[in-house]
């Protein structure tokens, strides 16, 4: 008899523990919790799949907060030897809608656009830059 009342106990503590971690799991901050408004307008991932990957974003958003630029800048996608770059434009001023990889990842018509850049380099290292074209 005490034997199964510590069975029963250890049970139900077994799935209370595999109910929260359940619940942690499917519950965890992402994009769409952040105030600022981002939407995705233009992505690019180079095809080459045996050397460096690149992803390029081009994002529109509402607030200009640095620390939710990174932090949406840290939910995408990056590859160990890789490069991520994040454009982020204001909602309303013009954004390219095709983006390429390389240097140069869009026209030069939307260079005084975009005003602040998230890098995350091959190393890990992230950087967030303003714009020096910024009117």
């Amino acid at each position: 008899m005490k034997n199964k009342r510590i069975n029963i106990i250890i049970g139900v503590l077994v799935l209370l523990l595999v109910g929260w971690m359940i619940k942690g799991t499917f519950t965890q901050p992402g994009i769409e919790d952040l105030k600022s408004g981002f939407k995705e307008v233009a992505k690019y991932r180079n095809d080459n799949n045996t050397g460096p990957i690149q992803y390029v974003f081009a994002v529109t958003l509402k607030d200009t907060l640095s620390a939710e630029m990174i932090t949406y800048g840290n939910f995408k996608p990056h590859l160990k030897g890789g490069n991520t770059k994040v454009y982020f434009f204001m909602e309303g001023s013009k954004v390219p809608t095709t983006i390429t990889g390389g240097k140069q990842n869009f026209s030069p018509e939307f260079n005084s656009s975009w005003i602040m850049l998230y890098e995350k380099s091959a190393m890990g290292n992230v950087s967030l830059t303003k714009n020096p074209n910024q009117q």
